[in-house]
């Protein structure tokens, strides 16, 4: 009887108790402790990843600092040129008629008609509209975005020079 009755109560406590009991008893975390495990672990895992947010938004703010201290530095530089680095005077002075816009970008110069024409029909067909500029001194340049303000014509050169089509050595040319 002492052994039933044993037996049936520790079989009552078995099926009367709760997962969480058997676990304290085992020495294993309760149900509300391995919970509490998960939430710090995702918030460690938050954590980790925001930092690796935080770190790409400064890469991205430095990038952004770079091109506008290189921009700024570019517009201080004709600025302070006051166009004479870039004039046409300079290289003799223009051949053809007068260009309509104050800035363009040129994308090459060549002393070979053929070579500056293949330029041209390389240009036009990235879709970019371009003109072959002649110079007094025999220098034929190939041109591509006029514009008179010459923030557009720095975006655009940016651009160009992203897809190719505009050399490292290309230029800007002012039309004064």
């Amino acid at each position: 009887m002492k052994r039933t009755l044993i037996l049936a109560l520790a079989l009552t406590t078995l099926l009367a108790g709760s997962c969480d009991f058997v676990r304290r008893i085992a020495g294993r975390p309760t149900a509300e402790e391995v919970k509490q495990i998960h939430a710090e672990q995702l918030r460690a895992e938050e954590a980790r990843h925001q930092a690796v947010l935080d770190s790409m938004e400064q890469v991205k703010k430095h990038l952004a600092d770079s091109i506008a201290a290189r921009e700024s530095y570019l517009l201080d530089s004709l600025a302070q040129a006051k166009g004479t680095i870039l004039n046409p005077s300079k290289m003799g002075g223009l051949f053809t008629t007068k260009l309509d816009a104050k800035y363009c970008i040129v994308v090459g110069a060549f002393r070979n008609r053929a070579y500056a024409e293949r330029k041209l029909t390389k240009c036009n067909e990235a879709g970019y509209t371009a003109t072959i500029i002649s110079f007094r001194n025999g220098l034929l340049a190939v041109s591509v975005c006029p514009s008179d303000d010459l923030n557009e014509v720095l975006k655009n050169l940016r651009k160009l020079r992203g897809k190719g089509i505009c050399p490292e050595d290309s230029w800007i040319l002012v039309n004064e």
